[in-house]
């Protein structure tokens, strides 16, 4: 049941139309880097993350439903998972990846129920 977790969540506070781009990214457990791209599709949102230093400048692919809170004031978004969870997900390389469906499924069943870390995003 991967399709939840390309929605953002009713109680994130996502504005259909805002623009991410460049809001800071918080874990659980601290800062991951920036939005450098994100889709606000429904059924098909997601962030892209540039990292920068803290896995030496990897992008990240976040799935929406990651996003529990949006805070349009301090231009932050904050996922549910921690650094570690994030740095382990199947790698990112956005040229192979954004349209890639079978990489879409990895991603989505790592951060869904059934995942390695027990996500259950709904």
């Amino acid at each position: 049941m991967t399709e939840h977790v390309w929605s953002y969540r009713p109680t994130a506070g996502h504005l259909a139309g805002t623009d991410l781009t460049g809001y800071k990214v918080e874990a659980t457990d601290g800062s991951i880097g920036k939005v450098d791209k994100h889709s606000y599709e429904v059924g098909d949102a997601y962030l892209v993350v540039d990292t920068g230093v803290w896995i030496f400048g990897k992008e990240v692919l976040l799935p929406a439903g990651t996003v529990f809170r949006i805070d349009p004031a301090e231009e932050k978004v904050y996922v549910d998972s921690t650094k570690e969870q994030i740095k382990n997900a199947p790698a990112f390389h956005r040229h192979e990846h954004l349209g890639d469906i079978a990489y879409r499924e990895e991603l989505g069943a790592y951060y869904s129920a059934g995942g390695p870390f027990g996500h259950r995003l709904v």
